[in-house]
């Protein structure tokens, strides 16, 4: 897409005239059930649109970075990072690329159908009305995956958006962000577009004192639209319907890096609001990626295609009902089910002699799950009781793996993987007492499950130099976790909490050192000197204990809000994985922490947000560090005129070194530098 039609598209997404429901008219809210009762006894985080608004990347990745907990796999954003990089997860248990949180969008799985990373460029921030993060795992209500926890994206609805909403912003490197949006709403429904770009030159990943000739700027071009539209069609009960559409390029920094990314979701959902509640999902995913690998010399100085995944294509397809019987005042009770079904593969050129590959390699099978589900909560006086648990099928079935030479001629590899099935059984019990109005202590034990993505199973993949293998054999993850905390509210508008945890990943899937370069190597060929060759394997488990503290205040124009988590985890391992025994996982800092603070008066708002990041390791060894790394972003918005405001964001504005990978022999690869953005943003109607 090139920047003048992507510019077009967003202008499209502005029609002259919006008309805005009139005084007494029915109203639909584009949302799902009521809020949980089940939540008190839980631990969660609520960002909601004045803080999205309100952030100096105007990117979903920065925005859950204000929970601090809540981390991709590694700390670049997705303007630099690779796509397949961008798994989330929370309270320390690790990660390696797929999300062991569950990202939903009113209710509709996110994560990649074929890897579990997360495509952050389709999700415009100016489409959002509110994030909920709720740390634990173990929550059935929302399917399987929700190993570490939930992030819960909401579409924004009529009353948080103006009739048109317009913004554009111009930044370092010759960058442009571009969003728009309009709404028209009429009795009985309404509908949004909305449509996003961005370009960028961007900047040299590799650090200065490590570059060589080949290191040059990683641009990007990214540009999404959505439509949506929310109707009633009988007393109560309202129609809902989704469409999307992303694409995003990328370049890794070198020659031979490009990536590419493509998809395009579509949803439906029926929710009756009458004495009986209740709700229907069905949706669809497309995805489509492409990815490109070099291997650099040491000096630097050449740069050469090692691996051309020429494209990953997969598709999501799932449907999920839900009922709530109506029991009385201070009883909630949700049942439903859910399926699930994922298919793809990955096709990819490799084994380069003179410049050119020489075999083809194409694997990928069907992951399925089924599942049933009961949340409950009851009020009994002063305390909350809550009890939920679901029971899966799941299935990993035609997995295959095929290598041929390009020039024809006989298979070199030609193997069809075992079908497997299972049944999981999961849950989440809690308790919040409230013996005062300013007081709320909480507990929870929780138990979740994960099934291994087809990425992991049968993706390998590059990293510089180094090579991962995937696993066809691999086992689902387990976790099995507890949870105490206190939140206090001792003043009106100021609230704090804390929470301390216990948690126990069994089979984590994690990439094991088995080799070192140069040689050939099973799965991934040739790995270069100074490469590592690794396998994905299930450890024996990771353990991860911690303390999660939060803090909110609205004080007039003054406002302020902060959170740090504290984690220690270790892996115990054995067998194949013994040298990993007692270590950290790779990425996972023992320090996170986010604090903002501003003033705001009417359309006028200064805010700066600190953040701190300790250091980690980049590699399941512990032997490359990644150092610490402390971010200042700020923030200011004026108005200008009736519904314009200038803005000015600036994204590290101290240029702090933020280390985001380690790709040997000591070559660091950096995330975003000082990016300043200035801009206007309309709104009317």
């Amino acid at each position: 897409m090139t920047r003048f039609s992507a510019f077009l598209l967003v202008s499209a997404a502005v029609p002259a005239v919006a008309q805005q429901a009139q005084p007494g008219d029915v109203v639909v809210t584009g949302r799902g059930l009521d809020e949980r009762l089940a939540d008190r006894a839980l631990d969660v985080v609520t960002i909601d649109r004045a803080r999205i608004e309100a952030n100096a990347a105007n990117r979903l990745e920065s925005v859950l970075a204000d929970v601090a907990g809540l981390q991709q796999f590694r700390r670049a954003d997705s303007r630099s990072a690779n796509p397949t990089a961008q798994g989330i997860s929370l309270r320390g248990i690790g990660g390696n690329a797929s999300s062991r949180a569950l990202l939903v969008l009113d209710g509709v799985p996110q994560a990649d159908p074929f890897g579990g990373w997360v495509a952050f460029p389709a999700y415009a921030t100016n489409r959002l009305g509110e994030v909920r993060v709720t740390r634990g795992g173990g929550s059935g209500y929302f399917g399987p995956g929700a190993l570490a926890g939930i992030v819960e994206l909401e579409s924004a609805a009529p009353d948080q958006l103006a009739a048109v909403e317009a913004a554009g912003f111009y930044g370092s490197r010759d960058s442009v962000d571009a969003q728009a949006a309009a709404t028209l709403e009429r009795p009985g429904g309404f509908a949004t577009l909305s449509a996003a770009y961005a370009w960028g030159n961007g900047f040299v990943p590799i650090v200065r004192e490590d570059r060589g000739s080949v290191d040059r700027r990683a641009p990007y071009e990214q540009a999404s639209a959505a439509v949506r539209g929310v109707v009633e069609v009988a007393p109560a009960t309202e129609l809902q319907a989704n469409m999307s559409v992303f694409t995003d390029t990328r370049e890794r920094g070198t020659v031979f890096t490009g990536n590419r990314s493509e998809g395009a979701d579509v949803s439906v959902r029926v929710v009756g609001r009458g004495r009986w509640g209740w709700s229907a999902l069905a949706y669809l995913q497309t995805r489509a990626f492409a990815s490109s690998f070099a291997g650099v010399n040491a000096t630097r100085t050449t740069a050469t295609q090692t691996l051309d995944q020429y494209g990953t294509p997969a598709t999501g397809l799932g449907a999920r009902v839900e009922i709530a019987p109506p029991l009385g005042r201070g009883v909630d009770l949700r049942l439903g089910a859910d399926w699930r079904d994922v298919e793809g593969r990955t096709q990819e050129n490799f084994t380069f002699v003179n410049a050119r590959p020489t075999r083809r390699r194409v694997a990928g099978g069907e992951n399925r799950t089924v599942g049933l589900f009961a949340d409950g909560a009851a009020e009994l006086g002063a305390f909350t009781v809550t009890l939920g648990g679901r029971v899966d099928r799941w299935r990993i079935a035609d997995g295959f793996l095929s290598e041929r030479p390009l020039a024809g001629g006989a298979a070199l590899t030609d193997l069809k993987f075992r079908d497997r099935s299972g049944e999981e059984l999961t849950g989440r019990a809690g308790l919040a007492w409230r013996p005062a109005d300013a007081l709320t202590l909480r507990a929870a034990a929780y138990r979740g499950w994960r099934l291994p993505t087809l990425n992991e199973l049968y993706r390998p993949f590059r990293v510089g130099a180094d090579a991962v293998a995937a696993n066809a054999e691999l086992a689902p993850e387990r976790l099995e976790g507890v949870e105490g905390g206190v939140t206090l509210a001792p003043a009106r508008g100021v609230t704090l909490a804390a929470t301390v945890f216990h948690n126990r990943l069994e089979g984590a899937v994690a990439n094991v050192t088995a080799g070192r370069g140069p040689g050939v190597f099973p799965g991934v060929g040739f790995v270069a000197a100074g490469g590592v060759y690794r396998v994905r394997r299930n450890l024996d488990a990771i353990v991860s204990t911690g303390v999660e503290f939060d803090a909110r205040a609205e004080l007039g124009p003054v406002f302020a809000q902060a959170s740090w988590s504290r984690v220690d985890p270790r892996v115990e391992a054995s067998g194949a994985a013994a040298a990993l025994d007692g270590l950290r996982p790779a990425q996972t800092p023992r320090d996170l922490l986010s604090a903002t603070f501003g003033w705001r008066k009417g359309q006028m708002v200064v805010s700066g947000t600190i953040r701190h990041a300790a250091r980690q390791f980049e590699d399941d060894q512990n032997t490359r560090d990644l150092a610490s790394a402390t971010t200042l972003d700020t923030f200011a918005s004026v108005p200008l005129a009736r519904g314009l405001s200038l803005e000015a964001r600036a994204e590290n504005l101290l240029d702090e070194r933020v280390e985001t990978a380690n790709t040997g022999a000591e070559v660091v690869e950096r995330a975003t530098p000082r990016t300043i953005w200035v801009g206007l943003r309309f709104r009317g109607g």
